[in-house]
């Protein structure tokens, strides 16, 4: 309306950039909604209207004659314009916070794929977010840059973002993909005894010795496992074992000792299953590998 409207009343210009002040608050919202349980609007939430409310119901008395003869007029309205791209941004750093903190209470390795899936989401989101900040920021200095570039901007961020939400089926979730249940805390069990305590590191690890530290079924902590790490018990033991693998064969230090017992020192009771289980997550046998660093 701006670029194409000649003589556009001053209402429809800053009612339409208060209107900006609802995507802070609407985006912090669906943040929380996304990764909070049973989230509801508390009463508090309405608070952050305020400025919407305020800035969109002055948008009525401003007049033509006074946006072009006041001087006051137009240094008021400058500053609510930036104020209004503060607060954008203000509540996109808000709501990367949020998400932020909640992933640093979900490890990577014991997220769900819906987890996994409404994280990928959210930053696509807030990023896309970024850019369409920019896209109205460039809009204030149109005469250094062409009007038409925001539009542009804001158009291919939301046609990807369309994908993207389509593609990690992002309307068949929400927050309740975080609820604390009873798997996601013997997956920690498992995490906190596989990878923290390095118990991987064992030649004779096993599912049934696995399940009794933790004082669960063979089959609760294969479904648990399957569930969160993706892989089946042998593939997750063997994961971190080809990483361990990995620092010994990069570490010139240890140039002295054979792939052989690099194999057995990480966990593998032969040669054999070392190379298979190498290969089949570097897609390089160790030799090659070593070569490579080194």
């Amino acid at each position: 309306m701006m670029n194409f409207g000649d003589d556009l009343e001053p209402i429809f210009i800053f009612a339409g950039l208060a209107i900006l002040l609802l995507i802070g608050p609407l985006l912090r919202w669906y943040a929380l909604g996304m990764t909070r349980p049973d989230f509801k609007l508390s009463k508090n939430c309405f608070f952050e209207l305020i400025p919407f409310s305020v800035i969109f119901v002055m948008s009525f008395f401003i007049t033509k004659e006074s946006f072009e003869n006041d001087k006051t007029v137009i240094i008021i309205l400058s500053s609510v314009l930036l104020f209004i791209y503060l607060h954008f941004a203000f509540y996109i750093g808000i709501a990367w916070n949020v998400v932020r903190k909640v992933k640093r209470n979900f490890k990577t390795a014991a997220q769900t794929k819906s987890q996994k899936a409404i994280f990928d989401w959210l930053r696509f989101l807030i990023i896309g977010f970024v850019l369409i900040w920019v896209s109205y920021f460039l809009n204030i200095i149109e005469d250094e840059v062409p009007y038409i570039i925001g539009p542009i901007i804001y158009s291919f961020v939301i046609y990807f973002l369309s994908y993207k939400a389509f593609q990690l089926r992002t309307t068949e979730i929400d927050g309740d993909a975080f609820k604390v249940n009873d798997s996601s805390i013997v997956f920690k069990k498992v995490c906190t005894l596989i990878i923290d305590e390095k118990l991987y590191l064992e030649s004779d690890v096993s599912l049934s010795k696995l399940s009794k530290l933790i004082g669960q079924s063979t089959q609760k902590t294969s479904s648990v496992i399957n569930q969160y790490a993706q892989r089946n018990f042998n593939d997750f033991i063997n994961y971190y074992r080809i990483q361990e693998a990995k620092k010994l064969l990069s570490n010139v230090e240890n140039e002295k000792f054979t792939i052989s017992s690099i194999a057995f020192d990480t966990g593998f009771s032969s040669l054999s299953s070392f190379n298979s289980a190498f290969k089949k997550f570097e897609s390089v046998t160790p030799s090659s590998y070593r070569k490579l660093q080194n």
